[in-house]
């Protein structure tokens, strides 16, 4: 979780209005909540388990709060990419088809 959490403080650019949906826990560094402190900058952390396994309903519920206030960019960071096409899938079909539009996928795995 180092490596994802670091990659991702150095993607944020927090001038922007952005989100992060972050599964799992943090990793003790706080790297990322500091940056949570900024106004543009909305973090959300989920419980670990894949989205997919469980039918997406914690991932659903935290979206569409997130997107009552839409941010100019929503990061969504996963444990695991295992079901990764499954939940590209998922936020590719309505409704988030049309309030979403995905990007690149952004890897990064810790070398522990």
């Amino acid at each position: 979780m180092a490596a994802r959490e670091a990659a991702l403080v150095a993607t944020i650019d927090t001038a922007v209005n952005t989100a992060l949906i972050l599964e799992g826990m943090p990793d003790g560094s706080n790297r990322l909540d500091g940056l949570g402190a900024k106004d543009t900058l909305r973090i959300v952390r989920i419980a670990p388990g894949c989205p997919c396994c469980v039918g997406n309903l914690t991932l659903r519920v935290t979206l569409n709060r997130i997107l009552r206030r839409p941010p100019v960019r929503l990061y969504i960071s996963l444990a695991d990419d295992t079901h990764l096409d499954q939940i590209r899938g998922f936020l590719s079909a309505p409704p988030y088809d049309a309030l979403l539009t995905l990007t690149d996928v952004m890897h990064c795995h810790d070398t522990e």
